[in-house]
């Protein structure tokens, strides 16, 4: 996505005609116009001069992004508010030459309130508010040229209805203030007092003035929505200490190149993406990824621009610097967030595209119909004024693009980065969440969970089996491996590796072997306690190693890919709001299951590869909207497929193209505080778009004068200056969410459509299965059979269930899998 700045934008008429000007242009497939960041992002395959073309033919003013914007982590100007300081001055000028008006025209007339003789009369006082109604005209001339350019372009939009309204008092007054100077003239003092009273040269000058000051507290709310971007803009270095030939070096941050060393001092802050080369220390990583402890560094540990050196002196290798870094690649995909729309702003953005013009039409039938109904020209000019200025289409256009900015901002604090505005809306409308086992549910590395020696101890034990895994280049004798850190590991002799077996090797003189329980009970006396003990790991989805030493079964050790900490809580939060957990992996059912249970996910397919989980996804969407978490990497599939895809454990790697969020901690809850940030976001969108249509529901009514209450210009000004103000900071409310917090949660209606498919299944015979990475094998090999859907392998039974799309000869099967160094059976 390219962006563009784009200027004089002032509510969401003028967004609506850039959009609607651009999308015109050939090449361009979308194109995204942001009012609260004065932006545009555009796909496609149009030139930006072609773009630039449209927008300045539409009468604003654009810009390329360049440089400057790509730089962001280094450059915190980018959203400085300009705006208001402004504003700020205009409505100080403004409200100076105002507060005289009001004190002649209002005070001295209506009150009483002391004044020379000459103010008594009233052409004199006209002729004076006139003057001063010119003055705060011209200082809030913006209004008025911009708002007529855009009416003469055939595209009114906010400024032109402030414009013909001010414009429109200040016509009517003067005219009747000529009248005035005839009638004195000709003596007609009845007549001078009649119009005297009439002008409304005040509203003329007030309509500008109170609008000014709705824009200024709608910059100051607009700005603060920002205020979680600017912050993360902020938290980037200026300098850094490069290390270079024994001595350090301060330099500008632009100065660092990768492979540069730079050198941290406790305290300081990190200045870009690296590897710890010497020292070490502990980081804060909060502002990245909003987890409060900081996190132990040593050599070969990665650390992130912008994260906080703690404690130790580190020296660190630069592998990511500039726009690469982490810090940058959080604040591109906010910032790119904002520049999209989210779905629910449709409705919006069509009324918004007609609603001007149709206000001044409404403006013309109730001047019409209010002179045909008998009134006084007056009384029916000053219904139709009221209703120009008290019209207010920026509340509309503003409602979507400030909850999405608050949110995505709250988000990118707690670690949770939405790509797109769509994807902050949608994962909120989710009613199935399908959960990738391996490394989303469970921590995705083998660990040693059960250590149960036979009459020698468990070091013992331990020490012998570290002894054959040593020499192995299985998966699963890391984990034994693992847990023998500080031990000493003896030398073994004649070691072999028996395919589908297990291991063996001479230790002492005494033959040791390790392996399933099927290959050891064959060898071995294993006792009635210790085959239950069996069954009761594999029941548990762990992998039981067994070994013996010198013609004696010494003893188990279970190995598993345990779940993590949060998984359990993560999937009661998610049914907790409604949401169908659904858990996918390549494992066999036994070991699914026993995961399932243990993190409380009832339904789960098992026996996935990573390239049939995507047609599982799209089985899944038949029954409702999904998400899809995983890793981001292997899952990538998965991911696109799902209607959102989730990247869990992302850390530095944020730019995941296949994930719509990013999660950057390896935490389960954080899918569940994604959704609950998103319903909050939708539900602020909500009220927002209700606040905008009912306001112009009621007021504009009451401006007509349906309601019996005379309105005046000057009242209809103020109220449309305070709504756009009131969306602002409903918006910030967003801010006060507690994400983390399912004390609220409430379950969303959905209605999940199951579907059944007649399928058939045959049980196959194989033998020389030992572990789950055995069965990953045998899978692979079976789906790469055509006519076999999938296949489910388990060790512990010697059997792989396989679907059938259409029959397949056995000696296909049996010569697949004897290929692999496995023994087919047969196939019931």
């Amino acid at each position: 996505m390219e962006q563009y700045n784009v200027t004089g934008m002032s509510c969401a008429a003028c967004s609506a005609r850039v959009e609607k000007a651009v999308s015109a242009v050939p090449g361009v497939q979308s194109c995204a116009v942001s009012l609260l960041t004065n932006s545009m992002g555009v796909e496609g395959t149009a030139s930006d001069a072609d773009i630039i073309r449209a927008v300045e033919n539409a009468g604003y003013g654009a810009s390329k992004k360049g440089a400057q914007a790509e730089q962001t982590a280094a450059d915190d100007d980018m959203l400085k508010d300009t705006e208001t300081p402004v504003l700020k001055k205009r409505l100080i000028k403004s409200v100076a030459v105002l507060l005289v008006l009001m004190y002649f025209s209002m005070g001295h007339m209506m009150w009483g309130f002391p004044a020379p003789a000459a103010f008594d009369n009233y052409v004199f006082l006209g002729v004076f508010e006139m003057l001063l109604a010119i003055i705060i005209m011209m200082i809030n001339s913006k209004f008025f040229t911009n708002g007529f350019k855009s009416l003469l372009s055939g595209h009114p939009n906010m400024d032109t209805l402030v414009a013909l309204g001010s414009g429109a008092s200040f016509g009517y007054s003067l005219a009747e203030l000529f009248i005035m100077i005839l009638a004195q003239g000709n003596g007609e003092h009845e007549i001078v007092m009649k119009y005297g009273m009439n002008l409304y040269f005040e509203s003329a000058a007030m309509i500008p003035a109170l609008i000014t000051v709705g824009k200024m507290l709608e910059a100051m709310s607009k700005g603060r929505t920002t205020d979680a971007l600017k912050g993360l803009m902020k938290l980037a270095p200026k300098t850094a200490v490069l290390y270079k030939d024994g001595e350090e070096h301060e330099v500008g941050i632009g100065e660092v190149r990768e492979g540069d060393i730079f050198a941290v001092k406790p305290g300081a802050s990190i200045p870009a993406d690296g590897v710890v080369v010497y020292g070490s220390s502990s980081v804060d990583e909060s502002a990245l990824t909003g987890e409060s402890i900081p996190a132990d560094k040593e050599e070969g540990s990665v650390v992130s621009a912008a994260t906080i050196n703690k404690s130790g002196y580190i020296r660190c290798r630069a592998t990511r610097v500039g726009k690469d870094t982490t810090l940058s690649q959080i604040i591109k995909t906010v910032s790119d967030a904002a520049a999209t729309k989210a779905p629910i702003a449709r409705i919006a953005d069509k009324v918004s595209g007609i609603f001007v013009p149709a206000v001044m039409v409404v403006a013309l039938l109730t001047l019409a119909g209010w002179l045909i109904a008998g009134k006084e020209f007056s009384f029916a000019i000053a219904r139709a004024i009221s209703v120009l200025v008290i019209s207010c289409p920026c509340a509309l256009g503003l409602a979507t693009p400030v909850a999405v900015m608050v949110g995505s901002g709250v988000g990118a604090k707690n670690g949770i980065l939405y790509k797109t505005a769509a994807s902050l809306e949608a994962v909120g409308r989710a009613n199935i969440a399908a959960l990738d086992k391996t490394g989303t549910v469970t921590e995705g590395r083998p660990e040693v969970t059960d250590i149960i020696p036979y009459e020698i101890t468990e070091n013992e034990l331990l020490t012998y089996a570290s002894a054959l895994e040593v020499k192995s280049e299985h998966p699963l004798a890391k984990a034994v491996i693992a847990r023998t850190s500080g031990m000493t590991i003896p030398e073994v002799d004649d070691f072999k590796a028996l395919a589908g077996n297990g291991l063996s090797a001479t230790l002492d003189g005494e033959l040791l072997e390790g392996g399933s329980y099927k290959y050891i009970s064959q060898k071995y006396d294993i006792s009635a306690e210790f085959s239950a003990k069996v069954t009761e790991l594999s029941d548990e989805g762990k992998t039981p190693l067994l070994f013996a030493k010198g013609g004696k079964f010494t003893g188990i050790i279970a190995v598993a890919d345990t779940i993590k900490s949060d998984s359990a809580a993560a999937v009661k939060e998610l049914k907790g709001m409604g949401i169908n957990v659904v858990m996918l992996t390549g494992d066999n059912e036994r070991t699914a299951r026993a995961i399932g249970r243990q993190a409380g996910i009832d339904d789960v397919i098992a026996g996935v590869l990573p390239d049939g989980k995507a047609k599982k996804i799209s089985e899944l969407k038949k029954q409702g909207k999904v998400i899809m978490a995983g890793d981001g990497i292997n899952d990538a599939p998965a991911l696109t497929t799902a209607d959102t895809g989730i990247a869990i454990g992302a850390g530095a790697d944020v730019a995941i193209d296949a994930a719509d969020i990013v999660v950057m901690k390896n935490r389960l809850t954080d899918v569940s505080s994604a959704i609950r940030l998103s319903r909050a976001t939708i539900r602020n969108i909500h009220e927002n778009l209700f606040w905008a249509f009912i306001y112009n529901a009621v007021c504009i009514p009451l401006a007509i004068g349906l309601y019996g209450i005379d309105m005046k210009p000057a009242y209809g000004a103020a109220a449309m200056a305070m709504s756009s103000f009131c969306v602002c900071m409903n918006a910030l409310r967003l801010n006060l969410v507690k994400i983390h917090d399912a004390s609220h949660d409430k379950k969303i209606k959905t209605r999940i459509v199951k579907t059944e498919e007649k399928v058939m299944t045959k049980t196959l015979k194989i033998e020389g299965m030992m572990c789950e990475h055995c069965e990953s094998r045998v899978k692979k090999t079976l789906e790469a059979i055509d006519g076999i859907e999938s296949a489910a392998p388990d060790h512990n039974t010697n059997t792989a269930v396989i679907t059938l799309s259409s029959d397949v000869p056995v000696d296909v099967i049996k010569a697949a899998i004897e290929a692999q160094d496995y023994s087919f059976i047969g196939m019931e």
